[in-house]
């Protein structure tokens, strides 16, 4: 799969999925599109026939091609020493030999609770403490992926210019938050479609290669996430510069973090052969009869001072069916707002927040 194709499909989820997350009532969240998008896809290379074309339309690859996509994909963004990505597969049923073989990254091994929050707490460096999903005897297989980043900012914030400054929610309440403030270049901040994307560089590795690249963005007042986080990744041609000489960043030192029941979306995305328990095929997979049953993912966000720290735990569950005169503008975050973390090296959303209500920080 090639990686310009990657990106589209990881994007095209993120916006699906985002339109579902920002629905009324919903408030703030954080996700990882590249997290559900590797699990799913991870799942999706076992499936076959109906339950192969229904998947591959949302994830653009499924069947047997999808288990080269997971690979390739794990490993171009684990490439950098901040990036941590893994998948597991903990199994009651049996798997087909040729599906495990398609999958060499992935360890695979019986159902065991305990070793799954083990390896979760490990994976995530302790920022997610367990499988967001209790797991029952009746599960066949549970598909855990992992993505984990701690990057420090090319430029750290001054802690001592970190002060209260009031933040608006969306229910129009102003309430007094620990915000950051710095200058930021020019050239690291425009507009899309009226919103303000400020992208913060982060720290390169010894041999040169970018972590992340992580962008905020304040779109008018009023709009919604759905309309204002696919702006981090909108295309170059449709960035405006900034009309000023010199920016200045006023943004709240905040934890985000949330558990998304992803089950539910999944109508909306165009997955319905996949839950269903008649009509499933992940053939592929297990010579038994399985379906999807449970879809979870919970993620957390950081940022502070020194960088960015982020993770996301995607599960995906299944069962089987058998039984100066210069212009200068200043751009404060402190209404709702979207975070978005980029991989280094493409405009693949790894991980896409939104900050609706007063922020808060994890310690």
């Amino acid at each position: 799969m090639r990686e310009t194709t990657r990106t589209t499909a990881v994007q095209r989820l993120g916006e699906q999925w985002i339109r579902e997350l920002a629905r009324p009532g919903g408030g703030g969240f954080v996700c990882s599109p590249a997290g559900l998008w590797l699990a799913l896809t991870a799942v999706a290379s076992g499936a076959r026939t109906e339950t192969a074309a229904e998947l591959r339309t949302l994830l653009g690859v499924a069947g047997p091609e999808a288990a080269a996509a997971v690979t390739e994909a794990a490993r171009d963004w684990e490439s950098t020493e901040a990036l941590n990505a893994a998948t597991r597969v903990w199994n009651s049923v049996p798997l087909r030999p040729e599906y495990e073989q398609s999958l060499p990254d992935v360890a695979f091994g019986p159902v065991d609770a305990d070793g799954i929050d083990a390896w979760v707490r490990e994976r995530t460096g302790g920022l997610i403490e367990r499988l967001p999903l209790d797991l029952d005897g009746a599960v066949a297989l549970a598909l855990v992926n992992v993505l984990a980043l701690k990057a420090f900012w090319e430029t750290s914030f001054d802690e001592t210019r970190t002060r209260d400054a009031p933040f608006t929610d969306a229910a129009g309440v102003s309430v007094p938050v620990a915000t950051m403030h710095a200058s930021v270049g020019t050239g690291d901040v425009w507009t899309v479609q009226g919103a303000y994307v400020v992208e913060l560089r982060c720290r390169t590795d010894t041999g040169g290669a970018a972590p992340a690249r992580v962008r905020f963005v304040l779109g008018r007042p009023g709009e919604r996430a759905d309309q204002v986080l696919p702006l981090a990744w909108a295309p170059e041609g449709s960035r405006v510069p900034l009309d000023a000489d010199v920016a200045t960043l006023a943004l709240p030192r905040f934890t985000l973090r949330t558990n998304v029941q992803v089950l539910d979306h999944l109508p909306a995305l165009g997955v319905r052969l996949a839950t269903d328990p008649a009509a499933a095929d992940f053939s592929g997979l297990s010579p038994v009869r399985v379906f999807i049953t449970d879809v979870v993912q919970e993620a957390v966000v950081k940022i502070a001072e020194e960088g960015v720290e982020a993770a996301a735990v995607t599960v995906v569950a299944m069962r089987s069916s058998v039984p100066g005169p210069r212009a200068v503008r200043h751009i404060a975050f402190d209404r709702p707002f979207g975070t978005v973390v980029l991989d280094g090296s493409s405009d693949i959303p790894l991980f896409a927040g939104w900050q609706e209500d007063a922020p808060v920080h994890e310690d």
